[in-house]
């Protein structure tokens, strides 16, 4: 027989988060990101500890970008700011998952070296194991380690594809957008809802020969914002120009990123966080749904026959989405 697994001491983890053990932060975050059904109890007997915390208000910042944009090297620049201004800073990067394995195939240890030795600053990757359900929970659930583990900025990096920019945007104070010069058509490439979600908007390596490119790119950016913008209400992003490789204008970025905070004011920002708590409790739903469609007996009896019968074009889609939550609900109904 299989070793019976160690049952998780919640109350010592939680004293070891208080008092900023990086190895109990490291192992509350892989209890949050667990889908063992007893990991997930435990997860949440300690979140909803952490959350009666007394906690003081941290700066949460998602942060995204086209491939090739240099988002680790910002990140890691960045880092490097906020820590000699005596500042720790938690990085939660949002990577793609391994296919086979559910982990993260990023290494964002790696790519921030001189950051992830730094004592005041956290760095982890997180898998998005797939699904943006995956993203919601276990991301949101890490930053509440590290605010009740002392670190006063959170940042999140995605991938910089698809949904889950929206996603990260949905779970953070301020989303500053990354761009770069020379990706031929400059906005061809970022998508018309990027620029309604994004808060800040820098166009990284502006060095060298590429400084004036950065500028004629931020002032077409300006453009297509006025746009997007045009009621002129509310906070309109600022576009910078900077170098994450150089660490040019970085502490411009990061002072707009905040300006942008305080334009929420302290009401806006609770109104906003309570939005964000409710659109959560949603994603964990729906997360929570489609964890048990898939285990269900009833399901994965017919599950097959209808994805030969789909790929073999004898059922439409709606046909089987039918038949597949008839028999979900078929395995909830009474005995008769």
């Amino acid at each position: 027989m299989p070793p019976q697994a160690r049952a998780v001491d919640v109350g010592a983890l939680l004293e070891g988060i208080r008092a900023g053990r990086r190895a109990s932060v490291s192992r509350a975050i892989t209890l949050v990101e667990s889908a063992r059904p007893d990991h997930q109890a435990a997860a949440r007997e300690l979140l909803t500890e952490l959350t009666g915390l007394e906690r003081r208000p941290v700066v949460r910042v998602g942060i995204s970008g086209v491939p090739g944009v240099g988002k680790s090297t910002f990140i890691e620049t960045l880092g490097a700011h906020l820590t000699g201004l005596g500042q720790s800073v938690g990085v939660l990067a949002v990577d793609p998952s391994s296919t086979r394995t559910g982990g993260s195939v990023l290494g964002d240890k790696t790519r921030m070296a001189d950051l992830s030795a730094n004592p005041n600053a956290y760095i982890r990757p997180s898998p998005t194991a797939g699904t943006l359900g995956g993203v919601a929970r276990a991301t949101t659930q890490a930053m509440i380690v590290l605010e009740a583990a002392g670190y006063d900025v959170v940042l999140v990096e995605t991938v910089g594809v698809g949904q889950s920019e929206v996603t990260v945007a949905g779970m953070v104070d301020t989303f500053l957008f990354l761009t770069i010069a020379r990706t031929g058509d400059q906005l061809q490439g970022i998508k018309k809802g990027i620029l309604e979600i994004a808060d800040v908007i820098a166009v990284n390596k502006a060095d060298g020969d590429r400084a004036s490119e950065a500028q004629s790119a931020a002032r077409e950016l300006v453009g297509a914002l006025r746009l997007v913008h045009s009621s002129g209400d509310g906070w309109v992003p600022p576009v910078l120009t900077c170098s994450g490789l150089h660490g040019t204008d970085v502490d411009k970025v990061w002072k707009r990123v905040l300006a942008h905070r305080e334009s929420l004011g302290e009401q806006g920002l609770l109104d906003k966080r309570a939005e964000q708590q409710l659109e959560f409790t949603w994603a964990l739903v729906r997360d929570e749904l489609a964890q048990r469609l898939r285990r269900s007996p009833g399901v994965r009896a017919i599950r097959d026959d209808v994805r030969r019968e789909l790929l073999a074009g004898e059922l439409t889609a709606p046909v089987a989405a039918d038949r597949l939550v008839a028999a979900y609900d078929q395995d909830r109904a009474p005995d008769a």
